[in-house]
């Protein structure tokens, strides 16, 4: 089966060569030259684990290839999936769909026989049908249909999660088009993982369902949290209570600086932006927004309470800059709500992350110092400040920290440590949601 992925960002890449894995013979097509010219030197433009052995051998195996050259690639494909970005709009907070749509035209203008177009890109309810209007208007006699197949990768886990996923989602409106993505999908009948089929605007809404429901889980805990701290319950035992019935389940009930990252922020404000658009309301999706923005405020404050109230002339080294582990996304990591905000106050900052300080250097204040190792993030700080729970923090030798360190102060943003642990080290140990 011949396929061309349209867009090799984040979700392009990760599909792309899964696909590959899968048997199909995959064309990774983008506009972006500088980009085709490093991945055909071997050179991968993000992190994600195993991603690069499994692209090296694709392409060893001529299975995947990258190119910038559209007529061919849209020539010899049976399906077309388009996975370029959809940032939130300026002014509305909307999904920007620019690229889709423009992906559509150029698809449109180089079909050739029968081909099934798949949104791939997480895109607004009625996107599907706009893709079909623009690629019938561009070429009126082009024999196609129009899919939408939903992505559901976890940054950090996105070859698991594509190998063995929880269930595929495709959208269709005919037999034809099912067979053809039922092929694809094929291999994950070994697995028995469930390939969900429905119309096109449910496969759709399910995406944005899904991530606001789990941004709702996080926000709640995180409200939780804060009554947790002003009562003296334990979020730890409160959250494994709650998650220890079947009906609530225990991911995404860990309590934190909010959440972050290229979906949960953007899909949240665009699905509250969908419900606009169609005259009904979406307050629970609201207040998860409202409560995320205000647990990143929070913990500013917690942080400047930590270190006595003032953060002028400190030196807080900061472990983590990334949204989670496991990737160098920086999109919407809290780092980039509270960093600024100590800055601002006069605090000096070295922080240190495994992969994301490349990408934290272009949006952070220039102020930061970025550190090669955690010890040299921590030497004479009079705090430390864990900010995501990168397995490399969640072993430290606290002896060693402490002597580094000019004080003994440590606010752990991700309850990585255990407070009798901390104490007994000899550490003022602050965290959230726990006495």
């Amino acid at each position: 089966m011949e396929l061309t992925m349209v867009g090799a960002g984040y979700v392009g890449l990760v599909s792309g060569s899964c696909f590959a894995e899968f048997g199909a013979h995959v064309t990774c097509l983008d506009v972006d030259e500088s980009k085709i010219d490093a991945l055909n030197n071997g050179k991968i433009p993000i992190y994600e684990p195993g991603l690069d052995d499994l692209i090296k051998k694709n392409v060893a195996a001529g299975r995947l290839c990258f190119t910038t050259e559209f007529p061919a690639a849209v020539r010899k494909a049976d399906l077309i999936f388009i996975g370029v970005g959809t940032p939130s709009r300026r002014g509305d907070g909307h999904a920007d769909l620019k690229y889709v749509y423009a992906a559509a035209k150029e698809i449109a203008k180089h079909l050739k026989g029968y081909t099934v177009i798949v949104d791939k890109s997480t895109v607004p309810v009625g996107t599907a049908r706009q893709v079909h209007r623009i690629i019938s208007e561009e070429n009126p006699g082009a024999d196609f249909d129009v899919a939408s197949n939903p992505e559901f990768l976890r940054e950090g886990a996105a070859i698991g999660d594509f190998m063995r996923p929880d269930r595929v989602v495709i959208g269709v409106e005919s037999e034809r088009a099912e067979a053809l993505l039922r092929e694809l999908y094929r291999p994950i009948n070994l697995i028995e993982a469930p390939i969900h089929v429905t119309n096109l605007e449910s496969a759709e809404l399910i995406k944005y369902a899904s991530n606001a429901f789990l941004a709702t889980k996080i926000s709640f805990i995180n409200e939780i949290s804060a009554l947790c701290e002003k009562v003296g319950a334990d979020v730890h035992a409160v959250a494994k209570g709650m998650g220890l019935d079947g009906r609530i389940g225990r991911k995404f009930l860990h309590a934190g600086p909010g959440y972050g990252g290229s979906c949960f922020p953007k899909d949240t404000l665009a699905l509250v932006r969908i419900a606009q658009e169609h005259g009904t309301s979406s307050r629970i999706v609201e207040s998860v927004i409202e409560v995320n923005a205000a647990q990143k405020a929070r913990m500013v404050g917690k942080i400047r309470q930590a270190i006595g109230g003032s953060e002028a002339g400190k030196t807080l080294a900061v472990l983590g800059l990334t949204f989670k582990p496991e990737t160098d996304d920086m999109r919407d990591a809290p780092a980039l709500s509270i960093l600024p905000a100590l800055i601002e106050k006069g605090a000096t900052i070295n922080a240190h992350d495994p992969e994301g300080m490349r990408e934290a250097a272009e949006l952070l204040p220039e102020s930061i110092n970025y550190c090669s190792s955690p010890n040299e993030a921590l030497q004479d700080a009079d705090a430390v400040v864990l900010m995501t729970e990168w397995n490399v923090y969640r072993g430290l030798n606290l002896d060693e920290v402490k002597s580094l360190m000019r004080s003994n102060v440590f606010i752990d943003l991700r309850n990585v440590y255990e407070p009798e642990q901390m104490q007994k080290k000899g550490f003022q140990y602050y965290c959230v949601g726990r006495p």
